[in-house]
């Protein structure tokens, strides 16, 4: 009995192990059949991708012969889930209802048995020996229930080494047939492939092919596209031709004002065009044209200068009137000249069909020839790509001298081949920062920043003593030898000339040369009271947040006393008198001491160096001081422990700011009078730097030394533009934090209200001259 409840607990684990086996294999075959239905309409879909390609043989041979082939592999899927679903859910869920039944069944009849023999077995003890009747009817029916129990013992025992032996070779032969679906499967998928293998290896030949002619016509097109970039066009309708015998029957067409028939006398722009000798207009493309005049030999054409709007003309028929206006004096005259043409035509067309006929073998196209009218010249942009390389030494990689390189190092002003780059971006940002040249997009200060630096400026700083070192660059193709060149150049700077920053001249090599109070200070000629009626949010607030828009402000009616403020417009600098102190508006005469302590006898220090070079706006000097160890937030101890960012600041210049901000500047470190970037550019009236420092993060918040922030410093300047950047800043920091989305950049006009001012302080910042109050009065 021990034994048997040993099986029967091993029966009963089986039982739960095939039962979970089986709902296991239901699960996977409904699995696998809804991904055959998935399957099946992803392999729809391409279908419906090559009968739209029906215009490209390749694309559409392509497709249909690789849904072919998936359909076939769907196919094939299909009939490895029926085959598992006969071989594992159907014999092992047979064999767990059958046999293990049959099991139980004899089990139950044992057990019945059992029970009945021990009653038999109480019985035949209980009968008293004196009852000689009752014991021999006690004695037989104990050995009926024995024999029977015997019988029963034996076929459950019978049962138990027939589901022994069976259960191995049900399990075994359920898991082959699995096994078998699964080899089948996998040969014709591989069968499948091999025949379609040879078209893939041929189709992916012609793809490195089209990659290459694409590549091609893509440099052909920026070529053309830059080329065409460069030319000088006067306005739209320089170009502008009318055919009287064109194909199509149109004679001209393109946008004029209509003026209404009704009360109001409303003008509105519509599609004219003159075809079949009548003048008609459309509202927009897919609307039935309305007739103007019917036949053009009854109407007539001319000017009309007695109305206010400029370039009007009017067509007269019989019937009615319709005063028209063009976009120019030229386009007025084409369409006179146009509808006058075409009534001298229709008269001929009537009156002989010969001539026309050899009017259509010689057709008259005039063209207008371009007028003394000014126009407007159209932008000359140049992708990124295209402006950075065309910087001495960019038109290769700056490390293994690759051409065309398509990456740059934004903080060091360098560009890169694509396996360069790879190996800048392992190094950290810290040490180089990577960003397309194709890909990303570039803030205006950031592409100027590198027009200001390049590969050979770089290179004349990182690799000096390249040469005699006797050290080569790497090759293009060599990665580990770019790896550890470009990792000693620069986070070890072996190859940079520990010497090379050279004595400044004696006068140079003092303190700035400090001025009297009157001649540091800065006076600028305007209207204050109108400068801040025009300046403040009031009586809306929202009116002002676009007041940059008007050119015509009395805010930028600005000139400079005889202290002489220089405002560099070609390279977006707001620059100071170079006569005048970096300090000096800040500091009183007394404070100033000599800064001898910085100089040895061989070189400056590297941190004063930056420090200087920051506020002569010289980049590649600040380049080699970086190079030569300088700390990008070193303070001047001497000079209010201000840092080389607020002498950027104070030299006007904004690609410099930038420079800084690239490799690390602190945009909040503040000087000893609690005054950070932020506050001196607010100060100047610099406000191409005021959008830089705002965009980078700055705190507005902070206050100096007199409890001033920006924005209460701007409003007491009456800086137009900067209060609307600082409260615009503010009223988004706000809007962000009520919303919790918080790392966000903010909505979309806060966006391109900064976006704007970016371009204009580095493209056009003359448009943000503003007048430079007398700093020591903060």
């Amino acid at each position: 009995r021990a034994a048997l409840e040993e099986v029967e607990g091993d029966v009963a684990e089986l039982e739960l192990k095939l039962d979970k086996l089986v709902k296991l294999c239901i699960a996977m075959i409904d699995t696998g059949k809804a991904f055959c239905v998935a399957n099946k309409q992803f392999m729809n879909g391409i279908r419906d991708l090559a009968q739209y390609s029906s215009n490209d043989a390749v694309v559409e041979t392509s497709l249909t012969k690789f849904s072919d082939s998936l359909q076939e592999m769907i196919n094939f899927h299909t009939i490895l889930f029926d085959q598992t679903q006969r071989s594992i859910k159907a014999q092992l869920q047979n064999f767990v209802k059958e046999d293990l039944r049959k099991f139980k069944d004899a089990k139950k009849q044992f057990e019945k048995v059992s029970e009945e023999k021990e009653n038999a077995l109480v019985k035949n003890a209980q009968v008293q020996r004196n009852k000689q009747h009752e014991v021999e009817e006690a004695t037989n029916i104990l050995t009926a229930t024995r024999k029977c129990f015997r019988h029963i013992a034996l076929d459950y025992v019978l049962q138990i080494n027939v589901l022994q032996s069976k259960r191995r070779s049900e399990i075994l032969k359920s898991m082959l047939s699995f096994m078998y679906a699964h080899l089948a499967f996998f040969h014709q998928g591989y069968d499948l492939f091999s025949e379609l293998g040879p078209y893939m290896k041929d189709l992916g030949a012609q793809l490195d092919r089209l990659v290459v002619d694409a590549a091609k016509e893509k440099r052909e097109m920026e070529q053309k596209h830059s080329t065409i970039q460069q030319k000088d066009f006067s306005s739209d309708d320089s170009k502008l031709e009318y055919n009287v015998d064109a194909a199509n029957g149109i004679v001209m067409e393109g946008y004029l004002f209509k003026r209404a028939s009704n009360a109001f006398k409303t003008w509105n722009r519509r599609w004219f065009s003159i075809q079949n000798n009548q003048l008609v207009y459309q509202k927009k493309f897919k609307d039935n044209p309305t007739v103007v005049v019917e036949d053009l030999r009854l109407c007539t054409v001319k000017h009309c200068e007695d109305i206010e709007r400029r370039f009007c003309f009017e067509v007269v028929s019989p019937t009615k009137s319709c005063m028209l206006q063009a976009d120019s004096e030229k386009l007025r005259q084409a369409w006179i000249k146009a509808v006058q043409t075409s009534i001298a035509t229709a008269y001929r067309e009537k009156g002989d069909e010969s001539e026309k006929l050899d009017k259509k073998s010689s057709p008259s196209t005039g063209s207008l020839d371009s007028g003394n009218e000014s126009k407007e010249k159209l932008l000359k942009g140049e992708s990124a790509l295209q402006r950075v390389q065309c910087i001495p030494g960019n038109a290769s990689c700056c490390d293994c001298g690759l051409a065309d390189p398509r990456w740059a190092s934004i903080n060091l002003g360098i560009t890169l081949c694509i396996e360069c780059s790879g190996i800048h971006r392992s190094l950290g940002v810290h040490f180089s920062k990577v960003r397309s040249l194709t890909l990303d997009t570039w803030e205006p200060e950031l592409l100027k920043l590198m027009c200001e630096l390049g590969n050979d400026v770089i290179n004349r700083v990182y690799e000096a003593n390249v040469e005699k070192m006797g050290i080569k660059k790497p090759q293009p193709g060599q990665r580990q030898e770019k790896e550890a060149y470009i990792r000693a150049k620069y986070v070890e700077r072996k190859f940079v000339d520990k010497y090379s920053i050279s004595l400044s001249p004696p006068e140079q090599q003092k303190k700035f040369v400090s001025k009297s109070s009157e001649e540091k200070r800065l006076m600028i000629a305007v209207n204050s009271d109108e400068a801040r009626r025009e300046s403040l949010f009031c009586p809306d607030e929202l009116d002002s947040l676009f007041s940059y828009f008007d050119t015509s402000s009395k805010l930028r009616s600005i000139r400079s006393n005889d202290s002489g403020i220089q405002q560099s417009s070609d390279d977006g600098r707001e620059s100071l008198p170079s006569t005048v102190s970096a300090n000096s508006l800040y500091e009183p005469e007394g404070e100033r001491q000599d800064s001898s302590m910085f100089l040895d006898s061989k070189h400056l220090n590297p941190g004063l160096q930056l420090y200087r070079a920051s506020y002569e706006k010289n980049l590649p000097k600040m380049a080699e001081a970086l190079a030569h160890g300088a700390d990008v937030n070193w303070a001047n101890s001497e000079e209010n422990k201000a840092t080389p960012l607020i002498q950027a600041v104070l030299g006007g210049s904004l690609v410099t700011c930038e420079f800084l901000l690239q490799n690390g500047a602190n945009v909040n470190q503040r000087d000893v009078q609690g005054r950070g970037p932020l506050h001196h550019a607010t100060v100047l009236g610099h406000t191409g730097q005021v959008c830089l420092f705002l965009k980078r993060g700055a705190n507005q918040h902070a206050t100096d030394e007199e409890g001033k922030d920006p924005l209460s410093i701007a409003v007491e300047a009456a800086n137009a533009d900067i209060v609307t950047l600082l409260r615009l800043a503010r009223m988004n920091e706000e809007m962000r934090e009520s919303e919790g989305l918080y790392g966000q950049p903010g909505d979309e006009t806060y966006q391109d209200i900064f976006r704007d001012f970016s371009q204009m302080a580095s493209n056009n910042p003359e448009k943000l001259n503003r007048f430079q109050q007398d700093s020591q009065k903060f």
